[in-house]
C-alpha cells in the first residue's frame, strides 16, 4: 500500500501527507488553531496543526519539543512520563522564545493528560506545568480559560503529590490576591467543565473502551467525579461572597438535576463524601440556592445520618449542622420520627461504629436543633437518647479504644449539663427529667465505670468533677436564688447515690481491687478538682538531655526533679478551698468508706480493704478520719486507755504498727503510705521523729526502712516530714550495723546460701549514700564514712579470698552501692574512706581473674564501678588543690606488682589497662595539672638500683647468639648461659616494668603534656624508652624464645607498645646518648640495643662520631668500650676504622704473656680488628700479615696459650676467649687473600688442624658456651681454607708456594674431613631428639658447611665403621652400603643443616650407584613375571618411615589446598627430609639406564610411593608459585616461578627459610615429571575429577612450557647419530621429525607435544611413507606412540628403541603378537617363547601378564594349550 518504490496511481505525483490532508481540511472548513489527527482514542486528535498556514505555525514549535509533544500522547505510561519528565526538564533550561511556542498546543495536552489513569503522569504533568509557567509568565493568560477547568480539578487530585504539585504551580502563578480574579475570569468556562463532568461523562466517554479496561475506566470516571465535587467547592470557598450571588443562577442547572442529587447515595465513598462537603460549601456560600432546594437537599443529607463510612463520615456529619443552621424549616421536608432518629439510635447503640471520635463531638449542636414537638414527650426522649448512649459505650469496639470511649464519655457529659440546664424547672416533669438524668443515668454510669478497668482511663471522673463545681456556683450564686434549691436538690441526691455505690463496691468480702482503686481515684479527683489534669488533654512534654557541667549543675535538684510526675498517692492538705457542699458530703463518704474498710482489715484480714483505706487516707487524712477508724475497734479502745491524745498516733501505735510487723505481708507499699498520713496529722518535727526512731528500733524488715526512705526522696514534702530523722543518730548507726553485717555475714557464707543477700538491704545502703537532697546527703556525714570503711574492709577481705563462690554476691552488692556513690555524691573522694574504697576496688581491677577468681560478670561491674570513682577522682583532682593519695598509693602498689609478683601475659595486661585507663582520665580533664602527671610517672618509675637489679635478673641466654656470630667477644666465664629457657612460667620483672611504663610514654608524649621543666622530664621519659628497646632486644636475641615471650611480643604489638613505634615519638639524639652511655658504661645488651637503634633509623655515621668525637676516647679498653665498638664499627666513617686498626695493630706489638688474654691486651685489640675488618672495605695489605707474624711469634714464645690438639675441658675462658679471636682473624686474613710465606701457609693450616682437633676431642664439653663458639669457629675457619683452595685461579697459584696445593689436597683436606665426618655422626648419634633451634644446632651449622666441600673419592674412602642391615638386597660394595646406611637415616634428623649436609653428601654418590645394579642386570632375562628393582635400600627405608610420619601430618589437608609449614618446627624438618630423600632419588633414577629405569619405576608402581609423593606435593606446592619479588598469575616467559630458579640449599642461608619447602616441592614435582613421566600420567589418569583438574591447570599454567621447552631444547642439541634415521625439532610448534630409510623404504614420523606436556598423551603424526604396508605403518606407529606414552623416557630413547624394532624386522625377526613389537618395552628382549603348535613366539613378560589377565594358561593365537 504504501511502499516507496511501487507504482502511483497515474496524475499522483507527490506521496500521501496526512498533514497536507489536514491543511487541506482546515482550509475547506475554517477551523481555528486546535489539534486533530489521528489518536489512540475518541477525543485524542493527536498532534496534528489543522489550521490555515498550519505548517508555519507548526515551524515554531522547536523540533525536540515537537518530538516529546507527539511522545505525549502515546498509550504507554512509561513513555508518556518520560516524556513529561522531559517536557519538564526542557522547559526549565530552554529559552523562554522557544517555550512559548509550544503554549498554543499545551492547553489541550495538559487538558487531557491532568485527568491521566496513572498517578505518576498525573504528578509529572503538574510538575512541568510549574516550569512551563515559570519560564513564559504572563504569556499563559492567553490561554488560561482552556486550561483553568482542568487546573482546578488538578488542585483536588485524590492523589496528595499530584493534588501538591498542583497548587503549588497555582500559587507560582498567581499570588494569593490575584487568584480569585484568576478565578472569576475563568469561571465560566470552569463551570462548563465541572458540570459536564458531573452531569454528562461517563466512563465510556472519559477513555476508550477498547483498549482501557472496565474496572480502570470506572475507577477514572469515579475519581474525576470526586475532584470536581470537591474543586467546585474549591470554587466557592475562594470565590468572594459577591461572586457567589452571581453564581447562584449558573449552579441552578446542576442543583435541578436529579443525577446531581444521586451522588449522596453514590456506591463510592470518596464521591459520597466530596458531595457532602459541596453541600457543607453550599449551605455556607450560597445559601439561598440551598433553600430553594430544601426538599431534595434535607432527605439526601439528614436521611444518610447513619452512613458508617470512615471516609463519608466527617464530611456527612459537617452537612448535616449546616443543613440544620441553613434551612430552618428541614424537618419539614422529612420524617423525624420514622426517618432520621431511628437511624440516629441505631448509630449510638453500636457505638458509632468505629467513629465515635467523628460523631459523638456533634450530637450536643445536633440535639440542640431538634424542634420541640419531635422530642416529645421529653422524658421517654432523653432516656431513650442517654441509655442508647451508654450502651453504645459498652460495646466491646468503644470500650476496647480509649479515644472512642473518651468521645462517648465526654459526649454524654455535655448533652447531660445541656438537656438538665434546659429542664431546670421545678415543674412535675422538669422534676422527673432531673431524677431520671441523675439516678437512673450518671449514677449508674458511675457505678459501670469503676466496675470496668478499661473505662476507668477515661474522662468521667474529671466531668462529674466539673459538673458538681457548675451545680454548686449556681448554689451559692445570690442571683440565682430560684434555681438554688433545684440544684441543692440535684447535688445531695447525686450525693446519694454516689454513696450508695461506693459503699456497694467497699461493703464485700470478695471485694474487686481496680474497682476499689477507682474509687479512690474518683474520691481524689473530686477532693481537687482543680489539679486534675484530664488524660486526653495533657501536654506534650520536651525531653533534652543535658551534657556536661549542665549535669552538675542539675544534680541537686536530681532528687526531687520529678516529684509531680510520679504515681504514688502523695498527702494532699484539706482543700480549703473546696465548698461546703462537698467537703461535707465528701468526708462523711470518706468515713463511712474508711470505717466499712478497717472492719474489714480487722475480721477478714483483708489487704485489699487495707489498700485501699491506705490510698484514703493518703488523700484524707484527718484526725475525724483517724477517730473513726479508732471508734470503729471501740473494745480495744475501753480495755486500753490511750496513750496519745492524737487519734492518728493511736492509730499508729495500735494498729498500723502490728501490720508492719505481720511476716506473713509481702507488700508493705502502702502501709508505708499510712505512716505518711500519721506523720502529716502529728504536730511537731520533735513527735515525727520519736515515732520514726521507735519504729527504727523495733525489728521491722529492712524492706519497710528502705520504702520509707524511697518515699521521702520522692517527694519533697514527704522529705520534709522525715528530714530530722534521717539526720539522726539512731537510723545512721542502725545502717551502720547493717553494713558491717552484711559485708561479714556474706563473705563467711557459702555460694548456695543466698539469704543474707536480699537485695533490699544493699538498695538501702546504696540510697542513703548516693541520693542527694538540696545537695546533702540523706543522712549524717560520720555515717556515710562509717559505711564507706566497712565496704573497704569487706572489699579487702574478699580480695584475699580464694574461693570466687563466697565473695561474688558480696562483692556484686558493694560495686552497685559504690558506683552509685561515686556516681552522685560532688567530691565523695574528699573522705579518707572513700579513697581507701576506689584505692581497694583499682587493686582488683588491676589484677587478673585467675588471681581474684571473680567472674566476668563481676569483673564488667568492678570496671563500671573504678571508672565511676575515676570520674568522681579527676574531677576532684581538678577541682580542689587538695592531693589525693591514692595517685601515690596505687602508684606504688602498680610497682611493687610488676617487681615482685608473678605476671603472665594477661595479668600484665590487665594491669596496664587500669592504669592507662587512669593515665587517660589524667590526661583528657583539663583541670588536672601537669605537676599531678610528673609525681605519678616519678612514683611508677623504678630507681636506678632497682633497674639494675631488674636488668641482672633476665637470662643470660641472649649471649649465645652475639657470641657465635661474632658480635660481642667474650673472655670470661657468664653463669647461667648454659641453661635452656625453653620453659617459662612468669613473664622478667623488667619485661613487665619497661611495657607499663612505655604505654605510659606513649600516652604522654601523644597527648603533648608540658611540664615545668621540659627537658629534664622529656629525657626521663627517654630513659623509659630505653629500658623498653633494652627489653625488647633481650628477647630478639634469644635464639629459641618461650612462647610466653612470643605470646608478649604479639600482645603488645596489638597494644601498639613497638620499638618502632617507641622510636617514632621519641628524641632520637637524646635517645641514642642515653643508649651511647649506658653501652660504654655496661656493654654487652645495651650495645646491642645502641646498634639496633642505629640501624634500624638509618643514623648516619656523622651523627655518631658526634657522640665520642675521637677513637681515643675508647681506650682504655673496658667491656663496655669493646663491646660498644664492635656495634659500632659497621657504621663508623672509613678513616675512624682505619685510625682503629693502626692503634690496636701498635698496641699489640707491645704485650708480654700475662696481658695476652685480657680485655686490655691482644684479646681486646684482635676482637676490634676483627670487627673493623670484617667489613672488608679498609685496605690492610700490608697489616694483617704483620699481624700474623706477631701471632706466629707468640706461637713460639707462649705455645701453652694455643689450644691444640687437646681437650678444652680444662681450658680457662681468658685463653678460649683469645683462641677464637685468632681464628677469626685467619678467617679474615684468607678472604683479603694477601700473599704469604711458605712457613706462614704452613703455620695456618697446621693451626686450623690443630684446633679442628681440639674440637673434636671436646665434644662432651660443648654444652660450655665458649667451647661451643670455640668449635664453631674452628670449622668456620676450615670452611674459608676449603673455599680458598676451591676458588683458585691461575694467576693466584702462580703466586703461591710449589707444593701447597699437593699438600692441601693429599694431607690437611683428607684429615679435615677424616675428622669432621665421624665427629657429625657422632654428635647426631648421642643427640637424638635435637631440634633445630637447639644448642648444639649452633655447632651443626659450621660443620655441615664445612663437610659440603668433601669430594666422591673422599667420601667412598671413608673410616666409618662398618654398619649392614639384616635382609638388605644390595648390589653395592660394603663401604658405600655403609655410607649410605650411616648417613641416610640423618635425612629424618630434627635440624635443617644435618638434613642439608646430608643431602649434599650423598647427592654426589647417586650418579654411580645405578652402575651396581647394571652389572647385575643379566640375571633378571627371561623371568616369566613382570620384574622389578628397588632404589637403595637405605634410602627406601627412610622414604617408608618418612611416608607413615608424613600421612599424620598433611591427611586432613584437602589435595590442592596450600599447607603452611612453620620454619624449624619439626614439622618442618620431616617434609625437608621427605622431600630432600625423593631429590635423591630422583638424580638416581635419572643416572640410570632405559632397562633399569623399567625395573625402578615398576618397584615405585608396586610401593604406590610416587602416588603418595605427587598427592604430598599438591599439598605443598603454593596455588600461585611465584618467586619471591614477582608475580606468576598471569606467567610469560619473563615471569619467575619457583619452576624457573634453580632452588639453593644453603647449611647457612635463613633468608629464604620461609619458602624453601614451597621451592623444594616445586623442584621435586619438576624432576618427577622429567624423569617418570609415563608414571605420573598414569597417576593424574587415575585421580578423581577435582583433583585431575586441579593437577592439570597447575602443570599446564607453569611447567609445562618450561619441560616442552627443555624436550625440544635436547633433541637439538642431542650428539646422538642414529644409522639411516635424521631426526630434527622444531620449537615454535614444539615438534619433532623423525626421518628413517633403508634401501628404497621412507618413513617420516611427527612427533606433536601436547599442551599439558607430559600430562597429555604425545601424538604421533605420519608423515611421508614409501615401501610400507599399511598394516605395518600402524603397527611402528603404535609401538612408538605406546612407548612415549608408557615408558619413562625421553623423545630420543623412544626413538632408538622403535629404529631397533624397525631394523629387527627387516632383520626377519618377527613381531610378539601380543605386543606386536619386536623389542620389548621394558626390558628390552626379544620373542624367545614359541607354541608347540603355531610355532609363534612371545615376549616372557608379555606371556605372564597375558596368563594372568585371562586366567588361562592357551596360545593367544591358535588357543592351544602352552607348553
Amino acid at each position: 500500500m504504501g511502499g516507496k518504490n511501487k507504482q502511483r496511481t497515474k496524475g499522483n505525483v507527490r506521496p500521501s501527507s496526512s498533514g497536507r490532508a489536514a491543511e487541506l481540511l482546515a482550509k475547506e472548513q475554517g477551523t481555528v488553531s486546535g489539534f486533530i489527527g489521528f489518536g489512540t482514542s475518541p477525543g485524542d486528535l493527536g498532534y496534528v496543526p489543522a489550521v490555515q498556514g498550519a505548517e508555519e505555525i507548526d515551524s515554531l514549535v522547536d523540533a525536540d519539543f515537537r518530538m516529546v509533544l507527539r511522545k505525549l500522547s502515546k498509550r504507554d505510561v512509561t513513555t508518556k512520563l518520560k516524556a513529561m519528565q522531559e517536557f519538564g526538564t526542557m522547559c526549565k533550561e530552554r529559552e523562554a522564545e522557544t517555550v512559548k511556542g509550544v503554549l498554543p498546543y499545551w492547553s489541550r495536552i495538559y487538558c487531557k493528560i491532568s485527568i491521566d489513569h496513572d498517578r505518576r503522569v498525573r504528578e509529572a504533568t503538574q510538575q512541568a506545568f510549574e516550569q512551563l509557567i515559570l519560564k513564559v509568565k504572563k504569556n499563559l493568560a492567553p490561554h488560561l480559560k482552556s486550561l483553568m477547568g482542568y487546573w482546578l480539578i488538578a488542585q483536588c487530585d485524590t492523589y496528595s503529590p499530584a493534588a501538591s504539585a498542583a497548587k503549588v504551580a497555582f500559587e507560582k502563578a498567581f499570588p494569593p490576591s490575584k487568584q480569585p480574579e484568576a478565578l472569576i475570569f475563568c469561571k465560566g468556562e470552569i463551570l462548563n467543565v465541572l458540570q459536564d463532568h458531573l452531569l454528562k461523562e461517563t466512563p465510556d466517554t472519559l477513555s476508550d473502551p477498547q483498549t482501557v479496561l472496565e474496572e480502570e475506566r470506572e475507577a477514572k470516571f469515579f475519581r474525576i467525579l470526586t475532584c470536581s465535587l470537591l474543586a467546585l467547592k474549591k470554587l466557592l470557598s475562594v470565590l468572594p461572597s459577591s461572586e457567589n450571588f452571581l453564581l447562584e443562577e449558573k449552579l441552578k442547572p446542576l442543583l435541578s438535576q436529579t443525577k446531581f442529587w444521586k451522588y449522596g447515595k453514590h456506591n463510592t465513598p470518596q464521591v459520597r463524601s466530596a458531595f457532602f462537603e459541596l453541600i457543607s460549601a453550599l449551605c455556607q456560600y450560597v445559601p439561598e440556592s440551598v433553600k430553594a432546594e430544601a426538599s431534595r437537599v434535607c432527605p439526601a443529607v439528614l436521611l444518610s445520618i447513619d452512613d458508617s463510612d470512615a471516609i463519608v463520615c466527617p464530611a456527612l456529619w459537617e452537612a448535616v449542622l449546616h443543613v440544620l443552621a441553613s434551612i430552618e424549616d428541614c424537618w419539614i421536608h422529612v420524617n423525624a420520627r420514622k426517618g432520621v432518629l431511628p437511624k440516629l439510635w441505631i448509630v449510638l447503640q453500636e457505638g458509632g461504629r468505629g467513629l465515635a471520635t467523628i460523631i459523638y463531638p456533634h450530637l450536643l449542636p445536633f440535639i440542640s436543633k431538634v424542634p420541640h414537638d419531635i422530642t416529645e414527650p421529653k422524658l421517654d426522649f432523653c432516656r431513650t437518647f442517654f441509655t442508647f448512649i451508654i450502651q453504645g459505650m459498652l460495646t466491646e469496639r468503644a470500650t476496647t479504644s480509649r479515644s472512642e470511649c473518651s468521645a462517648i464519655l465526654s459526649a454524654f457529659m455535655e448533652c447531660l449539663r445541656f438537656t438538665i440546664l434546659q429542664n431546670i424547672g421545678e415543674e412535675e416533669e422538669d422534676i422527673k427529667i432531673q431524677e431520671m438524668l441523675i439516678s437512673d443515668q450518671l449514677i449508674p454510669l458511675i457505678d459501670t465505670v469503676i466496675k470496668e478497668p478499661r473505662l476507668q482511663n477515661g474522662p468521667l471522673f474529671y466531668e462529674v468533677a466539673d459538673l458538681l463545681s457548675s451545680w454548686e456556683t449556681r448554689t451559692e450564686n445570690p442571683n440565682c436564688e430560684e434555681t438554688a434549691l433545684t440544684f441543692q436538690r440535684m447535688l445531695s441526691n447525686f450525693w446519694d447515690g454516689l454513696s450508695k455505690v461506693c459503699v456497694v463496691h467497699v461493703d464485700r468480702t470478695d471485694v474487686d481491687e481496680k474497682a476499689l482503686a477507682a474509687v479512690s481515684c474518683l474520691l481524689e479527683v473530686l477532693q481537687n478538682p482543680e489539679e486534675k489534669i484530664k488524660p486526653s488533654k495533657r501536654k506534650a512534654v520536651k525531653i533534652r538531655f543535658s551534657e556536661g557541667a549542665e549535669v552538675e549543675n542539675s544534680a541537686e535538684n536530681e532528687t526531687y526533679a520529678d516529684v509531680g510526675s510520679n504515681n504514688e498517692p502523695g498527702i494532699i492538705f484539706h482543700a480549703q478551698h473546696l465548698s461546703p457542699l462537698r467537703k461535707e458530703p465528701l468526708e462523711d463518704l470518706v468515713c463511712t468508706l474508711a470505717e466499712l474498710s478497717i472492719v474489714y482489715t480487722s475480721d477478714q484480714r483483708c489487704d485489699q480493704h487495707l489498700k485501699f483505706l491506705s490510698a484514703l487516707l493518703s488523700n484524707f487524712a484527718s484526725s475525724r478520719v483517724f477517730q473513726v477508724l479508732l471508734e470503729s475497734r471501740s473494745n480495744i479502745q475501753e480495755a486500753i486507755k490511750p496513750q496519745y491524745e492524737n487519734p492518728s498516733l493511736q492509730f499508729l501505735y495500735k494498729n498500723v504498727i502490728d501490720w508492719l510487723k505481720e511476716d506473713w505481708r509481702k507488700e508493705t507499699d502502702f502501709l508505708v503510705d499510712i505512716l505518711y498520713s500519721v506523720l502529716h496529722c502529728c504536730s511537731s518535727t520533735t513527735e515525727r521523729e520519736n515515732i520514726l526512731s521507735d519504729l527504727t528500733k523495733m525489728d521491722l524488715k529492712w524492706k519497710i526502712l528502705l520504702q520509707i526512705i524511697q518515699k521521702a526522696c520522692s517527694s519533697l514534702e514527704k522529705y520534709s516530714l522525715v528530714s530530722s530523722w534521717l539526720k539522726g543518730s539512731v537510723l545512721g548507726e542502725k545502717l551502720v550495723t547493717l553494713a558491717d553485717d552484711l559485708c561479714n555475714t556474706s563473705l563467711k557464707t557459702t555460694a548456695a546460701s543466698v539469704e543474707s543477700f536480699h537485695s533490699e538491704k544493699w538498695a538501702l545502703l546504696s540510697l542513703v549514700l548516693s541520693q542527694l537532697i538540696k545537695n546533702e546527703s540523706l543522712i549524717g556525714e560520720v555515717y556515710v564514712k562509717r559505711i564507706i570503711d566497712k565496704l573497704q574492709a569487706a572489699l579487702s577481705k574478699a580480695k584475699d579470698l580464694s574461693e570466687a563462690g563466697n565473695a561474688e554476691p558480696s562483692v556484686s552488692f558493694i560495686c552497685d552501692v559504690a558506683s552509685n556513690f561515686f556516681s552522685s555524691v560532688k567530691g565523695c573522694l574528699l573522705m579518707p574512706s572513700s579513697e581507701d574504697l576506689l584505692f581497694t576496688i583499682f587493686q582488683l581491677c588491676a589484677k587478673s581473674q585467675a588471681t581474684t577468681n571473680l567472674s566476668d560478670f563481676l569483673v564488667n561491674k568492678l570496671k563500671h564501678t573504678w571508672m565511676c570513682g575515676l570520674t568522681s577522682l579527676v574531677h576532684q583532682l581538678g577541682g580542689t588543690h587538695k592531693e589525693s593519695t591514692f595517685l601515690q598509693r596505687s602508684a606504688f602498689w602498680v610497682k611493687n606488682q610488676l617487681q615482685s609478683s608473678v605476671m603472665d601475659v594477661k595479668s600484665l595486661q590487665i594491669l596496664i589497662s587500669s592504669v592507662s585507663d587512669l593515665l587517660t582520665e589524667l590526661l583528657e580533664a583539663d583541670e588536672v595539672s601537669a605537676y599531678i602527671l610528673k609525681d605519678y610517672i616519678e612514683w611508677l618509675t623504678p630507681s636506678k638500683c632497682e633497674w639494675e637489679k631488674m636488668q641482672e635478673s633476665l637470662s643470660t641466654e641472649w649471649l649465645k647468639k652475639p657470641l657465635l656470630e661474632g658480635r660481642l667477644s667474650l673472655n670470661c666465664h657468664i653463669s647461667g648461659i648454659d641453661l635452656k629457657l625453653c620453659v617459662m612460667d612468669k613473664l622478667p620483672s623488667h619485661l613487665c616494668t619497661t611495657a607499663l611504663l612505655s604505654r605510659v610514654t606513649l600516652l604522654i608524649l601523644g597527648k603533648g603534656v608540658l611540664f615545668e621543666n621540659q627537658d629534664v622530664e622529656r629525657s626521663k621519659l627517654e630513659s623509659i624508652i630505653a629500658e623498653q628497646l633494652y627489653a625488647l632486644q633481650w628477647i630478639e636475641e634469644l635464639a629459641n624464645p618461650p612462647s610466653l615471650l612470643l605470646e608478649f611480643l604479639h600482645k603488645f604489638e596489638i597494644m601498639n607498645i613497638s620499638s618502632e613505634k617507641l622510636c617514632a615519638i621519641s628524641n632520637i639524639p637524646c635517645l641514642l646518648q642515653i643508649l651511647f652511655k649506658r653501652s660504654k658504661e655496661s656493654g654487652r645488651l645495651w650495645a646491642l640495643t645502641l646498634a639496633k637503634m642505629i640501624s634500624t633509623k638509618n643514623i648516619s655515621s656523622c651523627e655518631i662520631k658526634v657522640l665520642f668525637n675521637t677513637t681515643e676516647s675508647f681506650f682504655p679498653l673496658t667491656e663496655g668500650n669493646l663491646h660498644t665498638l664492635q656495634n659500632l664499627s659497621p657504621f663508623l666513617l672509613e678513616e675512624d676504622k682505619e685510625e682503629l686498626v693502626i692503634q690496636c695493630t701498635a698496641k699489640l706489638m707491645t704485650c708480654d704473656k700475662i696481658e695476652l688474654s685480657k680485655i686490655e691486651g691482644p684479646f681486646g685489640y684482635l676482637a676490634i680488628l676483627n670487627s673493623c675488618l670484617s667489613g672488608g672495605n679498609i685496605d690492610c695489605g700490608e697489616l694483617m700479615p704483620g699481624i700474623l707474624k706477631i701471632i706466629i711469634t707468640w706461637r713460639h714464645d707462649y705455645e701453652d696459650i694455643f689450644l691444640f690438639s687437646c681437650n678444652l675441658k680444662e681450658a680457662s675462658p681468658q685463653f678460649l676467649g683469645f683462641n677464637i679471636e685468632m681464628m677469626r682473624f685467619l678467617s679474615l686474613l684468607l678472604k683479603n687473600s694477601s700473599s704469604l710465606l711458605d712457613s706462614e701457609w704452613d703455620f695456618v693450616m697446621c693451626s686450623m688442624l690443630a684446633w679442628l682437633e681440639t674440637t673434636s676431642e671436646s665434644q662432651e664439653v660443648f654444652f660450655i658456651a665458649l667451647v661451643q663458639v670455640f668449635a664453631c669457629v674452628s670449622c668456620d675457619l676450615t670452611t674459608a681454607l676449603s673455599v680458598y683452595f676451591q676458588a683458585l685461579t691461575p694467576e693466584i697459584i702462580e703466586k703461591l708456594p710449589a707444593n701447597l696445593i699437593s699438600e692441601w689436597q693429599d694431607f690437611f683436606s683428607e684429615g679435615i674431613h677424616s675428622l669432621l665426618l665421624p665427629l657429625m655422626v657422632k654428635i647426631t648419634r648421642e643427640e637424638k631428639n635435637i631440634s633445630e633451634t637447639s644448642f648444639q644446632n649452633s655447632v651443626l651449622k659450621p660443620l655441615g658447611e664445612a663437610l659440603m666441600f668433601v669430594s666422591k673419592d673422599q667420601l667412598l674412602n671413608h673410616k666409618l665403621p662398618a654398619k649392614f642391615v639384616a635382609s638388605q638386597k644390595t648390589n653395592l660394595p660394603d663401604k658405600v652400603q655403609t655410607l649410605l646406611n650411616t648417613l641416610s637415616p640423618l635425612l629424618l634428623f630434627r635440624a635443617r643443616p644435618v638434613q642439608i649436609t646430608v643431602y649434599h653428601m650423598l647427592n654426589k654418590l647417586m650418579s654411580d650407584l645405578p652402575e651396581f645394579d647394571n652389572k647385575d642386570l643379566k640375571s633378571y632375562g627371561d623371568e616369566e613375571e613382570e620384574l622389578s628393582l628397588s632404589p637403595p635400600a637405605a634410602l627406601m627405608t627412610i622414604l617408608a618411615t618418612q611416608e607413615d610420619l608424613l600421612e599424620n601430618v598433611l591427611e586432613c589437608i584437602p589435595v590442592g589446598e596450600f599447607a603452611v609449614v612453620q620454619p624449624l618446627s619439626e614439622e618442618f624438618c620431616l617434609v625437608l627430609g621427605y622431600l630432600l630423600t625423593w631429590k635423591l632419588i630422583l638424580t638416581f633414577f635419572k643416572a640410570a639406564s632405559s632397562q633399569l629405569r623399567a625395573l625402578y619405576s615398576q618397584y615405585l608402581r608396586r610401593t604406590k610411593s610416587l602416588n603418595k609423593l605427587l598427592y604430598h606435593l599438591f599439598r605443598l606446592m603454593p596455588e600461585n608459585p611465584a618467586f619471591p619479588g614477582s608475580t606468576a598469575e598471569f606467567p610469560n616467559k619473563d615471569t619467575k616461578t619457583y619452576f624457573t630458579e634453580e632452588l639453593n640449599l644453603d647449611v647457612k642461608d635463613m633468608s629464604t627459610l620461609s619458602s624453601q619447602i614451597p621451592h623444594l616441592a616445586c623442584s621435586v614435582y619438576c624432576m618427577t615429571l622429567k624423569d617418570l613421566p609415563a608414571m605420573v600420567r598414569l597417576w593424574w589418569n587415575s585421580c578423581e575429577k577435582r583433583v585431575f583438574s586441579i593437577v592439570d591447570k597447575f602443570t599446564s599454567k607453569y611447567v609445562s612450557n618450561i619441560l616442552s621447552s627443555q624436550e625440544i631444547s635436547s633433541v637439538q642439541t642431542s650428539t646422538q647419530l642414529f644409522n639411516g634415521m635424521m631426526v630434527k625439532a622444531r620449537s615454535a610448534t614444539r615438534e619433532v621429525i623423525a626421518t628413517y630409510s633403508v634401501d628404497d623404504i621412507f618413513i617420516e614420523l611427527i612427533i606433536q607435544l601436547p599442551p599439558n606436556y607430559p600430562l597429555g598423551s604425545i601424538t604421533v603424526e605420519s608423515g611421508k611413507r614409501v615401501g610400507v604396508a599399511v598394516q605395518q605403518w600402524r603397527n611402528w606407529m603404535l609401538q612408538l606412540s605406546t612407548y612415549l606414552t608408557h615408558q619413562n623416557g625421553s623423545i630420543m630413547e623412544g626413538l632408538a628403541l622403535w629404529k631397533n624394532n624397525v631394523d629387527k624386522r627387516f632383520e626377519g625377526v618377527e613381531d610378539c603378537m601380543i605386543c606386536f613389537s619386536v623389542i620389548h618395552g621394558s626390558n628390552y628382549s626379544l620373542p624367545k617363547k614359541a607354541c608347540r603348535t603355531c610355532k609363534k613366539k612371545f615376549h616372557s613378560a608379555c606371556l605372564y601378564k597375558w596368563f594372568t589377565s585371562s586366567n588361562k594358561s592357551t596360545c593367544p593365537l591358535c588357543r592351544e594349550t602352552f607348553f
